[in-house]
């Protein structure tokens, strides 16, 4: 590695491997992605140190939140989400104790403040230090404000962070990394989930994006074409049932915001507001905590569009409050009915809950904003050959495949999104493209299919 050495730090990541961690290019060469990663898992570690009940299973969507709250919080204020920058960092720095002993009383307070509207503020004892921060809503601060507690290090940790330069995080990539911070078995493996972009749009692209961009083509400066382009885009639904931190949904979101950016540029509208909606990106995840990060990805990706399409003072001027609206389900993908978390146009989203943030994270909650669009279904689900799939994995494996008589033993474990895609193309119009195994399509397994 050659840099000049004012350089040095921002490439550290070369050095992971001397550190037993194993990582991926694309991470790899993000200095600050990195950067931002790894001090998010010191924190993490320091509080679960101290804290030794928010690492329970009880407890593990509290410790997972708190961290999601974080991440938004850096983000925010650095960003002109909120009116002042650095505020959230500066007053942690200023309102708690050198010792520590409040600091966890001060982000409770913060985050009490940011769930609650200005006029009810004075009512619910808000103190005058907090009423400089916005009501976010969108449920990402409701329930419990708790914080845990924090030690010297805890609080000099997230003073550090605070201080990075948040601007410059990359939602797809981000999302992968920070799994490692809440994922002790995947640490010493920072973002070997994570899809690259030009992989990612391997996928994407002769899926759909290619036609919707040879649309755009065809239509010129024809204002009736590119506004049907527009409404039909509108109504596109994209589904990852294995969406991990929502690496594909962040990518097909900024897609198709750079082609309506672009219809809108021609059409003399560049400060149009989106009709891309966030709702119209279903996911199913396995875990907890990265289908929290995946929500946060979407509301950090659509933020940073609006930033780039169409100016600051418009993407601050509608991004808050957030919508109470959730579009990340929780739960084992191979278990779940697809049509009701990715329901069949002009049908309801059976299963609901309350919010975007908070409990029950295994339920779809609302209906898609615009029905009556095309459905695609893409994603990396996990691989998993019949020697190493666990006992769950086996049996969820079965489950999707013995209804048609078919014996799933020796089949790899990405076998069950395969059929599950195209049952689900068997009730409603859809395409489908996953990254998956070359047994797949080769070999054993190809006449079991």
């Amino acid at each position: 590695m050659i840099c000049p050495h004012a350089d040095f730090a921002d490439h550290f990541g070369f050095f992971l491997p001397l550190a037993g961690i194993t990582t991926v290019r694309a991470i790899r060469e993000n200095a600050f992605d990195i950067k931002a990663t790894g001090r998010l898992n010191r924190l993490y570690i320091e509080l679960r140190k101290d804290n030794l009940d928010w690492g329970t299973a009880t407890r593990r969507h509290d410790m997972n939140q708190f961290m999601a709250r974080l991440i938004f919080c850096f983000f925010a204020e650095d960003t002109g989400i909120f009116t002042q920058e650095t505020i959230f960092t500066r007053t942690i720095d200023t309102m708690s104790a050198r010792d520590s002993s409040n600091t966890h009383e001060v982000i409770g307070t913060l985050f009490r403040a940011m769930n609650t509207p200005p006029g009810d503020r004075a009512a619910k004892g808000i103190p005058r230090w907090a009423e400089p921060f916005p009501y976010v809503n969108g449920e990402l601060f409701s329930g419990t404000t708790e914080a845990p507690r924090f030690s010297r290090i805890a609080r000099s940790y997230l003073l550090t962070i605070g201080g990075l330069d948040w601007t410059r995080v990359n939602p797809d990539i981000f999302g992968s990394m920070i799994q490692a911070v809440a994922d002790e078995e995947e640490r010493g493996a920072l973002g070997m989930h994570y899809t690259s972009v030009p992989n990612i749009l391997k996928v994407l692209n002769p899926l759909f994006l290619d036609d919707l961009r040879a649309a755009l083509e065809e239509a010129g400066d024809n204002g009736r074409k590119l506004l049907n382009l527009r409404n039909r885009m509108a109504r596109i639904r994209v589904f990852d049932p294995a969406c991990g931190s929502g690496n594909f949904l962040v990518i097909a979101y900024k897609e198709l915001r750079a082609i309506e950016a672009e219809i809108n540029r021609r059409r003399g509208e560049a400060d149009r507001r989106s009709e891309i909606s966030l709702t119209n990106f279903r996911g199913i995840e396995l875990k907890d905590f990265p289908a929290t990060i995946a929500r946060l990805a979407l509301i950090i990706a659509e933020y940073q569009c609006d930033v780039l399409h169409r100016g600051q003072r418009e993407a601050t001027r509608d991004f808050l409050p957030l919508d109470s609206k959730n579009w990340i389900t929780c739960g084992n993908a191979l278990r779940l009915d697809w049509l009701s978390i990715c329901p069949p146009t002009g049908t309801g989203v059976k299963l609901r809950g309350d919010d975007l943030f908070s409990t029950p994270l295994d339920q779809a909650e609302i209906d898609f904003e615009n029905e009556g669009g095309e459905t695609y279904i893409c994603g990396n689900p996990p691989y998993k050959g019949s020697q190493t799939q666990d006992r769950e994995q086996k049996s969820a494996l079965e489950s999707v495949f013995k209804p048609y008589g078919i014996s799933s033993r020796q089949l790899d474990y990405v076998a069950g999104w395969v059929m599950t895609a195209a049952e689900y193309g068997r009730h409603t119009p859809t395409v489908s493209a996953f990254v998956t195994t070359n047994s797949i399509c080769q070999g054993r397994i190809v006449p079991i299919l």
